[in-house]
């Protein structure tokens, strides 16, 4: 199932809420397992790389209770299985955040099938077998937040992108459907369709990168959505660079 299993705890006081970041270990990811961990919450993450596990453990060990382990969210088996952990050590699962991703980009006649396959696999696939693991146990318990993190290219495409569009445009069509699927169990269901953010995901393609969003700024829209009251579902939230180039 995994390459490593690593847990550190401080003696912060917890909120008593546990929560799910896929793709934790850095970027988006890492910004929202540090912001949910500043509000008191149990965080266990995952990532692809043992290695960044390790080092995103070791930087967040006195930021409050926290495990990461090695998934491949590409592996419906391993992700049932770290989920059935965490729900038994945590005793319970409030949250969880879709975030592992990846992108090629070529046209579509250079793209090769196992760039495709990896692209929809990671940033699709992978969505649906966390959701897929985690909704039995939030119905039972009748509450629950799943959250998406789409991209506005989910809505629009551009030259290149064939695969990471098509994942992204179904991934905020997943996001809609479960939405409503689960949403009668008190479960609530959200995309955050984020424009450009200054992340690794950009190294080696821009130069400038100062006008980007911050990967904090998707971290406090999660926040603020977990904040609305139960009455209150945005599920669809659009979040772009202010002042982007102007082309």
């Amino acid at each position: 199932m995994t390459d490593e299993n690593t847990k550190t705890t401080s003696g912060k006081t917890a909120s008593g809420k546990t929560a799910i970041v896929t793709g934790g270990s850095r970027g988006i990811g890492r910004a929202i397992v540090e912001a949910l961990l500043g509000d008191g919450w149990s965080v266990w993450f995952c990532s692809r790389s043992p290695d960044s596990v390790a080092q995103a453990l070791d930087d967040l060990a006195e930021r409050g209770t926290v495990a990461g382990q090695a998934v491949d969210v590409r592996d419906q088996e391993a992700v049932d299985a770290w989920v059935a952990q965490v729900v038994e050590e945590a005793g319970h699962l409030d949250l969880l955040v879709n975030n592992a991703g990846l992108g090629y980009f070529a046209p579509v006649d250079e793209i090769d099938g196992d760039a495709w396959r990896d692209v929809l696999r990671t940033n699709l696939d992978g969505a649906f077998y966390f959701t897929h693991a985690v909704a039995p146990h939030m119905r039972e318990r009748g509450e629950g937040w799943i959250l998406n993190v789409a991209s506005l290219a989910g809505k629009n495409p551009f030259a290149g992108g064939a695969a990471y569009n098509a994942s992204k445009f179904g991934m905020l069509g997943f996001s809609e459907a479960t939405m409503l699927d689960l949403r009668q169990d008190g479960i609530r269901v959200a995309a955050i369709m984020p424009g450009s953010v200054d992340t690794a995901f950009f190294d080696g393609i821009r130069e400038e990168r100062s006008w980007m969003l911050a990967p904090q700024d998707i971290a406090r829209t999660v926040m603020d959505l977990l904040r609305f009251p139960g009455r209150a579902l945005p599920s669809r939230i659009e979040i772009r660079p202010s002042k982007p180039p102007k082309k």
